[in-house]
């Protein structure tokens, strides 16, 4: 059997893939992109597009609701079929016909099957039906199949039928309830959404809500949750689970308690999708995250990349493309030899993803953090100012909502008087946060910012109001 050759060859066709695959084109190369399931991938199918399509109903009434005048319109509650059929139009009804017109767009052509890697630069992709199919990369092969759930060692866990994100994002009706293992972004938004869909949720989290982040983020969440009438119960874990005789799950606690509910959800991390790739044939352990450096080569090698979730730097989808894009201008740049000494990427690297990620956990109220927590900034060895304002307490957000409830936090490094990190907490806040990612990637010194005026009345005048509680820097 002749083998296929291509300048690269992407693992994965998701959003990180499709990136990697649409820069390297760019860049004059052919590329071969292998899929085994739908191309678009995970964000796009079971992730980020159809978790935001069940969540923003229910965040839509609670902003009416908020507003005297406005809520008396609010009769009625969510209409649940008609939440799951907007869902099911933002992915297409699991149809990846328009993902695939793309990349025929593009001048990429598309291996369906499971790709596996068989040696230096070489793939061998199994399709449904059996059949193998033999690729060579000429200069580069890119893993980009991302991560799967992580389905703890609980026991009676693995025969229960857990649900996982993807059953939940999912979902073809709603279960009368609904307990989730874990704390963190899963839980708290599939907490949010079924709650709002008419469930009743019981949320199980080892330590407290949203641990990664700010503290007080995760406080406002849980108080949020839990008006709401979740059931949030900390410091418990499951430590058995079971399906009863009336097909309902049992989770015996290590408090000696027991949580009933019609599902589990499990939301207790990821792992990478790395254990059935081949690694063992270029002596890599199977089931590994893969490190990389700055251009997202595979440490070690001169040929494997690994971009998006499989190399643990930033399991978010816009950083995983923002990794794309910088690893397919490297591949390409060092495939036509326009890489130098001086440029040895060629193009750019990627250095966002140490200390100026951003992310939005799309709860009610929506939390928005980019860069570094407090916490983080001291262990960095910075000489750390924190500045905390009640967002609730801004013009512009009694113009939104009747009883804003929110807050805000800028991190100061004052060795360099730059911002290092910001959270915001509040009802639609994830469009302020791209104010302070600019400031933090730019590096834009405190005393420029007082020069950044913010409009009135608005939401983003927390800024001013911030600067005001750090107080105007003495001019050098």
């Amino acid at each position: 059997m002749t083998a296929r050759e291509y300048d690269l060859i992407v693992i994965g066709a998701g959003p990180v893939g499709e990136n990697v695959a649409d820069r390297a084109r760019a860049g004059g190369l052919s590329v071969a992109i292998v899929e085994s399931e739908l191309v678009g991938g995970e964000c796009s199918f079971w992730a980020c597009i159809p978790s935001k399509a069940l969540l923003r109903p229910g965040a839509a009434v609670r902003a009416a609701r908020a507003v005297d005048g406005a809520k008396q319109a609010v009769t009625g509650d969510l209409d649940v079929a008609a939440v799951l059929r907007r869902r099911d139009t933002f992915v297409h009804e699991w149809d990846d016909t328009s993902q695939v017109d793309w990349l025929i767009d593009i001048g990429a052509d598309l291996v369906r099957g499971h790709g596996r890697i068989t040696g230096e630069r070489a793939v061998e992709v199994t399709g449904a039906d059996g059949s193998v199919t033999s690729l060579v990369a000429l200069h580069a092969v890119a893993v980009c199949t991302g991560s799967a759930a992580l389905l703890p060692d609980i026991p009676g866990l693995a025969d229960a039928a857990a649900w996982t994100s993807r059953e939940a994002t999912g979902a073809r009706e709603i279960p009368p309830s609904l307990a989730i293992i874990g704390g963190g972004v899963v839980a708290c938004e599939m907490a949010t959404a079924f709650s709002d869909l008419g469930a009743s949720v019981t949320v199980l989290a080892r330590s407290g809500l949203l641990g990664g982040l700010e503290p007080f983020a995760g406080d406002l969440v849980t108080a949020a949750l839990r008006e709401r009438g979740v059931d949030v119960r900390t410091g418990v874990s499951p430590a058995e689970v079971r399906r009863d005789g009336a097909g309902d799950v049992v989770l015996t606690l290590d408090d000696g308690s027991e949580v009933r509910a019609a599902e589990v959800l499990v939301a207790t991390g990821r792992v990478p999708r790395t254990g059935d790739l081949g690694l063992d044939s270029i002596d890599i352990a199977p089931g590994t995250w893969l490190d990389v450096d700055d251009t997202l080569r595979v440490r070690g090698t001169d040929w494997l990349y690994a971009v998006g979730d499989s190399n643990h730097r930033a399991l978010l989808t816009h950083q995983g493309k923002y990794q794309a894009r910088a690893a397919g201008d490297v591949i390409a740049a060092r495939a036509n030899g326009t890489a130098t000494d001086a440029a040895p990427w060629g193009a750019h690297a990627a250095t966002a993803d140490h200390d100026a990620v951003p992310q939005v956990v799309f709860t009610d109220p929506e939390v928005a953090a980019v860069g570094l927590t407090a916490d983080r900034a001291r262990e960095r060895g910075l000489e750390v100012r924190v500045v905390d304002y009640d967002l609730g307490a801004v013009s512009g957000a009694s113009e939104y909502a009747d009883d804003y409830r929110g807050g805000a936090r800028m991190v100061v490094d004052e060795s360099r008087g730059v911002l290092v990190g910001a959270t915001l907490v509040g009802p639609d806040v994830a469009e302020l946060l791209h104010a302070a990612t600019v400031a933090i990637v730019g590096e834009v010194p405190i005393g420029r910012l007082w020069h950044a005026v913010p409009a009135y009345p608005t939401i983003s005048e927390v800024w001013l109001r911030l600067l005001e509680a750090y107080g105007r820097p003495t001019p050098s």
